[in-house]
């Protein structure tokens, strides 16, 4: 059996109110033409033009693929690739959220080991050239792509997302400026928060979890549970926004480390299938499938508990358990997320794909990585419960 562990992060990450004033400086070092890559919201709000400025400042000249608008693809991919390379470019600067900075991670790896960017899923192919260089600057509080080694493309043609992880895809540098998030809508706020917690929640359930993974992951929770409604209220609340950048990159760090485990195995192919953002789809399945993990999970979803509400009434890990459950239930409904049905997906359409989910929930590998890993049946019972499931109800 194993008895070490491996983390990895990247080379330089700058944290802070602000710290979006350093990237020219950071860019200078790496390269003299950026490609950026962003969407158009980014370039509304300003932000697209602001990074130009910086560079600019430094030297630096900027091509642009502004068309990252939704959950990345292949197609996303080699958009961008073809511009990156008309344009020479030898360093890239993604600013938005993961859909942006994970069609950058998937740029930089394919722009100098070539080839298709699937390829890359379930190590087939391993990237032996060093990538471009990818300066990450996320502008919300949850996919922590910033930080990790992961990049969650979709298969078109396939209608299957791909989870990418290797080394390759981390980037080089990090920029988490808290005021970015500022302009983030509430819908916005509260699907990549829960995703973000998600993603602490399953690097601590992991089966490759270690201390040091453990340490950012409880962190992350604390972090969130306390704060997640305050910025999803108030918005203009820096203090909140900066925590919950923290957090964000905290669990970012935490499952690039360990691993993700059932929830993201099942959302996947709801996002890829039905186009649910990925935050959502998370945040959907989330208690159900704590409560399906909590006999395996019990210790773990005890700490959970006592982190987040230490002074409940509980005289046992169980009732801890239980506990850390309904508050999270009750975040989700507070947050007001809505269960599949109330998404509008289609019953029957629903009911048609339930297998080929299931088949693909189990072959992203994720599953293995939880507490007890449920069967093809139990998945689809799963998703059954998800399509109706009741946040509300005691």
């Amino acid at each position: 059996m194993q008895s070490f562990s491996n983390f990895e992060m990247p080379q330089k990450l700058l944290y802070g109110r602000d710290s979006l004033s350093q990237l020219g400086e950071l860019a200078a070092s790496l390269g003299q033409k950026a490609l950026i890559v962003s969407d158009r919201i980014m370039e509304k709000v300003g932000y697209v033009e602001k990074c130009t400025v910086l560079l600019n400042a430094k030297g630096i000249s900027c091509a642009y693929y502004l068309d990252a608008n939704s959950e990345p693809s292949d197609a996303f991919v080699q958009d961008a690739l073809r511009i990156c390379e008309a344009e020479s470019c030898d360093i890239i600067v993604a600013i938005g959220g993961g859909s942006c900075i994970d069609t950058a991670k998937a740029v930089s790896v394919v722009a100098t080991n070539k080839g298709y960017i699937g390829e890359f899923m379930g190590g087939k192919r391993i990237a032996e050239t060093v990538p471009l260089p990818v300066i990450a600057i996320p502008t919300t509080a949850g996919t922590g792509s910033e930080v990790t080694n992961v990049a969650v493309i979709t298969n078109l043609e396939k209608d299957v997302k791909m989870m990418i992880k290797q080394s390759a895809f981390l980037p080089r540098m990090s920029i988490v400026d808290p005021f970015l998030t500022l302009t983030t809508p509430k819908n916005v706020t509260s699907a990549t928060g829960l995703d973000a917690l998600c993603h602490a929640i399953e690097a601590y359930f992991s089966k490759s979890a270690h201390p040091m993974t453990d340490s950012f992951a409880l962190s992350a929770i604390e972090l969130i549970t306390k704060n997640i409604k305050r910025v999803y209220e108030h918005g203009d609340d820096v203090d909140a926004r900066e925590k919950m950048s923290l957090a964000a990159m905290q669990a970012g760090v935490a499952f690039s480390n360990a691993s993700v485990t059932l929830i993201h195995g099942m959302s996947r192919p709801i996002g890829a299938l039905f186009h649910v953002p990925h935050g959502i789809s998370n945040a959907m399945l989330l208690p159900a499938c704590l409560s399906f993990s909590k006999e395996a999970a019990t210790p773990q979803l005890a700490v959970i508990g006592r982190l987040i509400d230490p002074d409940a009434a509980c005289n046992s890990d169980s009732d801890w358990a239980d506990h850390a459950i309904a508050v999270i239930k009750g975040l989700c409904h507070d947050l007001n997320i809505p269960n599949l049905k109330g998404w509008g997906i289609d019953e029957a359409k629903f009911n048609e794909v339930l297998d080929k989910m299931a088949t693909d929930a189990l072959a992203s590998g994720s599953p293995n990585y939880n507490p007890v890993v449920p069967t093809h049946a139990e998945i689809i019972e799963l998703y059954r419960t998800c399509y109706h499931y009741d946040y509300a109800a005691k």
